[in-house]
């Protein structure tokens, strides 16, 4: 492949992982709502689930394929009502908070939130017939195409993992400077985001 077509690729990658979805909305709800360690460990889960997804579409499993086109609605439906009853547990328990003079709830368990994450991550089955007509639009068929769709996978990977790693940090940063006071709101915040991520599921449709 050459240096023109690489860089193409990494910034296509770099849209794709700027662009809202299931998983941005679900490291951006569990950083705003127990801050840094939440969310890498939330992102760690969401990018071992690409893993998967992108080893199974670079591998060509067509079978693999094919389940999740057949399967598409009710796997996404899954991830859908996940995230729609983790917002819907934020929220109340943020309700409950407000005005009551409750403490925090307990910071987040890393292990927790990397389930969560691999789990909606597993769960979005447009990523990998998505990955199955984007990835091949990089490679020279004139080439041998295994190579290719190795370094494909692993550049998508390390790219869309840099820029999760990058807003992350960015918002941990950012609410580390509220007024200790205002940080019960974020709750409130993070489970609207976790709704929205639902809603972004439930409303997918096949590529």
């Amino acid at each position: 492949m050459s240096p023109t077509v690489i860089a193409a690729f990494i910034a296509a990658c770099i849209l794709l992982g700027l662009t809202p979805g299931p998983n941005m909305s679900l490291i951006v709800a569990n950083t705003l709502a127990s801050g840094l360690r939440a969310g890498l460990a939330t992102l760690a889960g969401a990018g071992l689930g690409l893993t998967i997804l992108i080893t199974l579409a670079a591998a060509g499993m067509s079978s693999v394929m094919v389940f999740m086109a057949d399967w598409f609605d009710i796997v996404r439906w899954v991830g859908a009502v996940y995230l729609l009853l983790l917002g819907a547990r934020q929220l109340w328990g943020w309700w409950q908070r407000c005005g009551s003079g409750l403490p925090p709830p307990p910071v987040k368990s890393s292990s927790g939130v990397f389930l969560q994450g691999l789990i909606v991550s597993l769960s979005n089955p447009k990523v990998i017939l998505f990955l199955g007509a984007f990835l091949p639009q990089f490679v020279d068929p004139a080439r041998n195409p295994v190579p290719q769709l190795v370094v494909l996978a692993v550049l998508f990977i390390v790219t869309l993992i840099l820029v999760d790693v990058a807003y992350t940090v960015a918002i941990a940063r950012a609410r580390a400077t509220l007024d200790p006071r205002r940080l019960s709101a974020l709750d409130g915040i993070a489970g609207a985001l976790l709704m929205v991520g639902g809603f972004v599921l439930a409303t997918a449709r096949r590529p």
